[in-house]
């Protein structure tokens, strides 16, 4: 009887022991997963960046947001700089930043364009005016 009592205590020792390697090996693992995560480049956030960039140029915005389009090339300009640093979490942030300037500066300038858009409609409603005055009288 005592025999078995010691096999069962030995038996519960192994699976406690075991339990703890568990545990540990998954602890490990986790830590090995989530530092690669942080190693790898955020090339997804760079080329959505470079969209962004690419648009607010295409929209005027080095024309009608210089301010704007300047901060969002710089930037960009030092996320490519990061990323080839392997400063993958400096160079994400940066590309977030270049992404967010270059929306600003695409809103802004499709903003100044309509602004403009409509001055000018305004100039040709008060010509049209002028011009049926004149024929008028």
């Amino acid at each position: 009887m005592e025999l078995k009592t010691m096999k069962t205590s030995t038996a519960k020792s192994s699976f406690t022991h075991l339990r703890g390697l568990k545990l540990a090996a998954l602890a490990i693992g986790s830590s090995f997963v989530l530092a690669g995560c942080a190693g790898n480049p955020p090339t997804e956030q760079y080329a959505v960046t470079q969209s962004a960039v690419n648009s607010a140029v295409s929209a005027g915005g080095t024309e009608f947001a210089a301010v704007e389009m300047k901060s969002a090339q710089d930037k960009l300009k030092q996320a490519e700089i990061a990323m080839h640093d392997k400063k993958y979490d400096e160079a994400r942030t940066l590309a977030e930043q270049a992404e967010w300037d270059a929306r600003v500066a695409e809103r802004k300038a499709q903003a100044m364009k309509a602004e403009q858009a409509l001055k000018d409609s305004q100039k040709g409603v008060q010509e049209l005016r002028q011009e049926s005055q004149r024929t008028v009288q």
